[in-house]
């Protein structure tokens, strides 16, 4: 069941936005106290990224508020995001990835994480993992500047927690692990949460059975933790001895997606300004529906209050949709026919579900199929407006409100400046 042989890299992008802003500027990373994060958000704002050097002195975390960052740091540099710059930086790696690695043995994991299977590459030049991982990251280094985290392990989950829990705090920012070091080094591990694949929740479930250390797990009875806690216990109990069957060349084809768009708001927001945010997500589901060249069946409307409870919403249509006027109406009519609790919004999030392929779907005799044509029609004709000519034509008349943020989206990747 278990492979033994493979060698995996699990390759990190040490501080990777704060890395790049401190590249970009000629200045060391690992000697210049600089995080990244919107100073026009106010103090309140999430730091995005700490340079290792503001971490290690100043013990200050990637993730923290603003406001959380000491202010009598001398030099400090506070770097607006710019998360275009990130991503062209990302795309560069991961194609260096690709002069070690074919495409069916790299995984990208996210913006700044990818899994490298180098199994099949290490005879070609008598390498181990150790020194092939070596070359890759003196090649990251002399073309980007960034120093990047290595974990090698016998598989995907072996080579992740080695580089969560060794390489991250090693002298060169490396460490390799096999299955006789498990026992002394994830076993006596008692902060659960930093093993992957185990959150807060999870961990707090596991203490409240009794399982105090990764040891305690790999001391248990597997149908035990998967009668307590499901499938997920099952995993747990294997990755806690280091197995792993997971295999980066066999890719996990879903049956069926969705696609959601969301936004965290940057203020309290009152019931009666929930409908506009309603119109303006659903503009931007429909483009996103329409790139993909889908239709969805059923959008689901989440909503968040302040204090972290919210509720959700679903409309369902006869007939499958792209439409934004369609998914607007629909969902605010719900909202609208709800009870509330009078509490202020901080959040709101679309998921469409049940896709259809827009040029194959079955269509129903109580629809007006050429309406639908020319609604279609007109629609792409306006996004395409948009994708030419700017955020700022053919956009929706809620747009202009104070209370949208469609235009202020529009100039944003992940939520952050581009």
């Amino acid at each position: 069941m278990f492979d033994q042989n493979n060698h995996i890299l699990s390759i990190d992008l040490k501080s990777f936005y704060a890395s790049v802003e401190c590249v970009d500027r000629g200045l060391n990373p690992f000697e210049t106290p600089l995080v990244v994060a919107d100073k026009a958000r106010g103090d309140g704002t999430i730091v995005l990224a700490a340079s290792p050097y503001i971490k290690d002195k100043y013990h200050v975390p990637s993730r923290c508020r603003l406001y959380e960052v000491p202010k009598n740091i001398k030099g400090l540099i506070i770097a607006q995001p710019r998360m275009s710059r990130y991503l062209k930086i990302s795309a560069l790696i991961n194609c260096i990835y690709l002069d070690y690695v074919s495409q069916e043995d790299l995984y990208v994991y996210s913006i700044d994480e990818s899994f490298l299977d180098v199994t099949h590459y290490l005879n070609r030049n008598h390498d181990s993992a150790l020194s092939y991982a070596k070359k890759i990251m003196k090649d990251i280094k002399e073309r980007t500047g960034l120093t990047v985290t290595v974990g090698i392990g016998s598989n995907i989950f072996m080579a992740k927690a080695c580089m969560d829990i060794r390489a991250k705090n090693s002298p060169n920012f490396i460490f390799e692990w096999s299955y006789k070091n498990i026992p002394s080094e994830m076993w006596p591990i008692n902060d659960l949460t930093k093993i992957w694949g185990i959150g807060t929740q999870m961990a707090k479930r596991l203490y409240s059975l009794g399982f105090y250390t990764v040891g305690d797990i790999a001391c248990a009875d597997v149908s035990y933790l998967k009668k307590e806690l499901g499938v997920i216990g099952e995993e747990i109990y294997y990755h806690s001895l280091g197995y792993d069957d997971a295999i980066i060349r066999e890719r996990y084809h879903v049956k069926e997606h969705s696609i959601t768009c969301g936004q965290v708001l940057l203020r309290n927001y009152d019931e009666s300004e929930i409908p506009i945010l309603i119109n303006d997500m659903a503009y931007e589901l429909s483009e996103r529906l329409c790139d993909q060249n889908v239709l969805a069946q059923e959008v689901i409307l989440y909503l968040g209050y302040f204090d972290n409870t919210g509720y959700g919403l679903k409309a369902t249509f006869y007939t499958p949709t792209d439409s934004s006027a369609q998914i607007s109406d629909s969902l605010i009519r719900q909202f609208k026919s709800v009870d509330k609790v009078s509490m202020p919004y901080r959040r709101i999030t679309l998921v469409a579900n049940r896709l259809a392929d827009a040029n194959c779907y079955q269509g129903t005799l109580f629809e007006n199929y050429q309406q639908n044509i020319n609604d279609r029609k007109l629609q792409k004709t306006m996004i395409a407006i948009r994708k030419r000519y700017g955020s700022d034509k053919a956009m929706p008349g809620s747009a202009l409100s104070t209370s949208s943020n469609y235009l202020t989206r529009k100039h944003q990747i992940g939520g952050h400046k581009a």
